[in-house]
């Protein structure tokens, strides 16, 4: 088996990870199969592969993983990949996959950022378009039991239902025209690839829709949460240049995998499902102000560069539906989440300190 993925990890990424292989799910569906990643560079990549690993050194399952991912796949797995239930596939997920079969497949590979939407909008949609079809025609010739397409809340575009959160079933729009809807757009096909699949080929295919999730990220990740956990780290008080009015869905990533998991063995073929922590729905001011009071021995202040944006907003009726998912649908399975904004924050601190040493 080679070494413990205990024994590789800093303690504190273990714990964190760890407690998704702990979390109540059917893992005997998973006990001697083999699971196929990609997307598994990612930081949800990275913590699902971690937790099944773990999975076979705390319960002896038996999973093999096979993780697809570019080049800096070595590096982030190190020498996890000396073991024998893990094998590395170095390729672009564009192009045909050929190794061996996969009992589940979960398709998680494609650029989050806004700074890829903006730079490489081709690479982003390209990822979602033929990268969905490769994933899906691999898992065919697998003959899989079950194959999951991790979409996302952006499928929804712009809303104007009324509501204070979005369900499965509704549709908004966006602007198909502009280059910045590449990724939008291409989670939207890929739902539609992975259903045409399931029909013409009598597949499985699950369908998630996670929302914003947040965690240990990069120190220089230009995702908004991400700036305030840096700001964190770095000891430096926050500074908002908007009131952060905008309210959003957050879910920590240990909980996120727990849910994809769930979706990936209970989940309703081609019926999409919302992730989301409802404890977790804040504006972006109280995201930031909840960063900079986790610590409070840090003395950490939440200021505003126009004063004007000081004044807590208020929400117009005529403004369009937050960005808040309705998760009852997730609910039904029995998936339940069990980080908070407060603990989630001071873990994903705690970690990218470490991992800036």
């Amino acid at each position: 088996m080679g070494c413990k993925v205990q024994d590789l990890l800093n303690p504190f990424i273990y714990e964190d990870i760890k407690t998704i292989s702990e979390y109540s799910l059917d893992w005997k569906k998973l006990e001697n199969k083999t699971v196929f990643i990609t997307g598994a560079g990612g930081f949800i990549g990275y913590y699902l592969t971690c937790a099944l690993l773990i999975r076979n050194d705390v319960y002896a399952s038996n999973i093999k993983v096979i993780v697809l991912g570019h080049e800096n796949i070595k590096k982030r797995f190190g020498k996890l990949l000396e073991r024998e239930d893990i094998t590395a596939v170095v390729q672009d997920v564009c192009e045909d996959i050929k190794c061996q079969r996969a009992d589940f497949v979960i398709h998680g590979a494609s650029p989050a950022s806004a700074y890829y939407f903006e730079n490489d909008p081709v690479g982003t949609i390209d990822a979602n378009l033929t990268g969905t079809y490769n994933v899906l025609e691999y898992a065919r010739r697998s003959g899989s039991e079950s194959s999951l397409v991790i979409s996302s809340f952006k499928v929804y575009g712009i809303l104007y239902s009324g509501k204070n959160e979005i369900t499965e079933d509704e549709v908004g729009c966006f602007d198909f025209n502009n280059y910045k809807n590449c990724y939008a757009q291409g989670k939207r096909a890929s739902e539609t690839i992975g259903c045409c699949f399931a029909k013409q080929y009598d597949m499985n295919v699950k369908i998630a829709r996670p929302c914003y999730i947040y965690g240990p990220a990069r120190i220089d990740d230009d995702r908004v949460w991400a700036q305030f956990i840096a700001n964190v780290v770095r000891q430096q008080n926050i500074l908002l240049k908007s009131n952060g009015a905008t309210l959003r869905s957050f879910c920590y990533v240990t909980d996120t995998v727990t849910a994809l998991l769930t979706v990936l063995l209970d989940g309703e073929n081609c019926t999409p499902y919302n992730i989301a922590n409802p404890a977790s729905n804040v504006t972006i001011r109280n995201f930031a102000k909840t960063a900079a009071e986790a610590f409070p021995e840090r003395n950490l202040k939440l200021s505003f560069a126009n004063a004007e944006d000081e004044k807590e907003p208020v929400p117009s009726p005529m403004s369009a539906t937050p960005e808040i998912l309705n998760a009852d649908r997730l609910n039904a399975l029995g998936w339940r989440p069990i980080v908070n904004l407060t603990e989630g924050i001071k873990r994903s601190v705690k970690i990218v300190e470490i991992q800036n040493k």
